[in-house]
């Protein structure tokens, strides 16, 4: 945790799988979804970006829970290779749709530091149909083969709805209080679409001390906005060529936005 929140607010860059193995998109080679990630992740890192997160964004459509053994050696490959780009950078891992026990794996074996989980506590009605949160067995498969990998999850996350009537604040705070979350992400409502500074407010008062981050939809036009309320954002769809998810890191972009998150850091600093 302290690597990864060494800078606040801390910038993680999102590196975008293409199709893997299996997926109905893939394009039968690795050597191509390789070389895409690593272009991606040398882009985040030379832009400014303060750490990296791997996901298997092509494989739509996902599966909600379990994913097959050709999609975690495939992530393992490619987050292997995002890492020996990374440079020393931190770097996590997302296996969507929901697969925190497949994500630890992964980050055992490539050192990653940091595992995000959509569905940490709690049920959701997704895309993928319900989801229910995973959070006593996610926690004690950590403890036994990696205690060191911080736990990112998601409070009423994005292309989904709670099953429970229940506000953001309360989310939250199962989340940090009987899930054991070490840090909270709130996102708009889909990919790219950010959360209200009212919602990261509400969040905040929830968290506990545990570190809160923006999800989704943090961009050039907002961060100055959003930064000063949150620990720090996870970016994709904003750090892209045209502003597309499915695009390549535009360097141009990643270097733009690193600077505003210097920016609220020299302000967060001055207050002090």
């Amino acid at each position: 945790m302290s690597s990864l929140f060494a800078r606040r607010p801390a910038f993680i860059g999102v590196v975008h799988l293409l199709p893997l193995p299996g997926a109905p998109r893939f394009g039968g080679a690795m050597e191509t979804v390789i070389r895409r990630a690593v272009a991606d992740a040398v882009a985040l890192r030379e832009g400014g970006c303060h750490a990296l997160i791997v996901e298997n964004y092509g494989d739509v459509p996902f599966f909600p829970r379990r994913v097959p053994p050709e999609t975690v050696a495939a992530l393992a490959v490619c987050a292997r290779s995002v890492a020996e780009s990374a440079r020393g950078l931190p770097f996590g891992v997302n296996v969507l749709r929901n697969d925190a026990r497949a994500a630890l794996g992964i980050a055992a074996a490539t050192g990653a530091s940091f595992v995000r989980i959509n569905v940490h506590t709690g049920s959701a009605a997704t895309d993928q149909g319900l989801i229910d949160g995973e959070a006593c067995s996610t926690l004690r498969e950590r403890a036994r083969f990696a205690p060191s990998v911080t736990l990112l999850c998601d409070a009423h996350v994005k292309h989904a709805l709670p099953i429970a009537p229940e506000s953001l604040r309360d989310a939250v705070a199962d989340l940090v209080r009987r899930g054991l979350a070490d840090g909270v992400i709130v996102t708009g409502r889909a990919t790219g679409a950010a959360p209200r500074a009212a919602l990261l407010e509400e969040a905040r008062a929830a968290a506990d001390g545990a570190p809160l981050l923006v999800g989704s939809g943090l961009d050039h036009e907002n961060a100055a906005e959003l930064l000063p309320l949150v620990d720090g954002a996870i970016v994709g769809t904003a750090l892209k060529r045209d502003g597309r998810t499915e695009n390549a890191v535009d360097p141009e972009r990643v270097s733009r936005l690193a600077l505003v998150f210097d920016e609220v850091a020299r302000r967060v600093v001055n207050r002090r």
